[in-house]
């Protein structure tokens, strides 16, 4: 069978990468194409554009790069007329697929789409459309279900969060490598400095007055800043300000993929504390005593490694006062979004300040009930999201399962 995939960001190409390694052992002969990353090329796809060509945040960044979207759109649609696959697998990024989804729909070619948009935060009425151009819609939240049910009588699938999966399966990994490394089923070290070899995190002690003590390597904070250079300017700055404010922990910010080093350098330079690790960001979490964490898959990724965090937006203030007169939800984390209440704190445009930020962080580090509070809920948390299952397993099994009933 023949497939085409389309993902238009980081997380998308994380969980696009999966599906196609599931698809891959149900579908011997499967020939995949796909927009997305280098993790879906790597996992047997060939990759026709990668996201980091697509990637634009924000009403105004939008508008100011209509051309290459309108150029994106056209090159993509020539490219699936020209390979005419038996099914169009779209990949969350709605604003990019949703339009795909409606021509594909008029060339009468099969729709899957995987990860929903959040119709239930905004544009709610886009609803209608999905269900006209959209063959069968996987979604990944456990309300969604209800939601698309009780609301518009649309019919779709949970098969759990590809996450929970992904982040286990990491664990395990580690945890085996560390058992052979020491010889003893000795389990990962939440509290940091175990694995600073393989991350080459500086060794920036914390000062002691008493030389014939040791220094001990000081604990992590991770700084999860996003994946493009525009929101990294907004909200790296604020995070590189918090560091000064606690001199007995290193600061390690995770690299996003493709990105320069130089672009790091620059804004690292004046801290002394404070480094990077590049496509380390899940040993970086293993490590980390606690977390900033820019919104999105990422906040969703810190909890499921038990990390806790403070998620920090800042953006262009005229896309986030247009945003917040259109967004009707309660939170902007995933987290706190799954959970219907605040479990982790959210400081948002004007509110992620040093000052917040800096004590908020405190809290995190420092205050045994809301460290045990923060762990119970994120323990909650995974339960209610490792119900599906496999999730990766079961959205490639509704795939093949649809293509084969249908036929080509």
């Amino acid at each position: 069978m023949k497939y085409y995939i389309i993902a238009g960001e980081a997380s998308g190409d994380l969980h696009g990468s999966n599906l196609i390694k599931e698809l891959h052992l149900l579908d011997a002969a499967a020939d995949i194409r796909c927009w997305g990353g280098d993790k879906m090329e790597a996992a047997g796809s060939t990759l026709v554009m990668h996201y980091r060509q697509l990637a634009f945040m924000g009403f105004v960044e939008v508008i100011k790069n209509l051309r290459t979207i309108f150029k994106n759109l056209a090159f993509c649609k020539k490219d699936i007329t020209e390979n005419r696959p038996d099914v169009l697998i779209l990949v969350d990024y709605p604003g990019f697929n949703l339009r795909i989804a409606r021509w594909a729909r008029q060339q009468g070619l099969k729709v899957v789409y995987y990860i929903s948009p959040q119709v239930w935060a905004w544009k709610e009425n886009r609803v209608k459309m999905m269900k006209q151009c959209i063959d069968k819609m996987l979604v990944i939240l456990p309300f969604e279900k209800d939601y698309y049910q009780n609301k518009w009588n649309w019919a779709v699938e949970y098969v759990g969060h590809p996450l929970v999966q992904v982040v286990e399966e990491f664990k395990t990994i580690k945890n085996e490598k560390l058992r052979i490394k020491n010889g003893e089923a000795e389990s990962l070290n939440e509290e940091g400095g175990m694995m600073n070899d393989e991350l080459r995190i500086p060794n920036t002690p914390i000062p002691n007055t008493q030389s014939s003590i040791p220094n001990p390597q000081p604990p992590i904070i991770a700084l999860l800043p996003g994946s493009r250079k525009q929101e990294i300017l907004k909200k790296l700055p604020v995070m590189l300000e918090v560091s000064q404010r606690f001199p007995g922990y290193n600061f390690v910010v995770a690299k996003a993929p493709g990105l320069e080093e130089s672009f790091y350098d620059a804004l690292l330079k004046p801290f002394s504390n404070v480094s990077y690790v590049s496509d380390k960001t899940y040993e970086l979490l293993l490590q980390s005593r606690a977390a900033l964490v820019t919104s999105g898959t990422a906040t969703l990724e810190t909890a499921l490694f038990n990390v806790p965090e403070v998620i920090c937006y800042k953006g262009n203030a005229i896309s986030y006062q247009i945003a917040k007169r259109l967004i009707s939800i309660k939170y902007i984390g995933l987290v706190n979004l799954i959970m219907d209440r605040e479990v982790v704190k959210e400081l948002i445009q004007d509110d992620m300040n040093a000052d917040k930020l800096s004590y908020e962080l405190g809290l995190l580090l420092n205050d045994p009930a809301k460290q045990q509070q923060i762990a119970e809920d994120y323990a909650a948390l995974r339960n209610m999201l490792g119900k599906g299952g496999n999730a990766s397993a079961r959205a490639a099994a509704l795939v093949w399962e649809m293509v084969n009933r249908d036929g080509r």
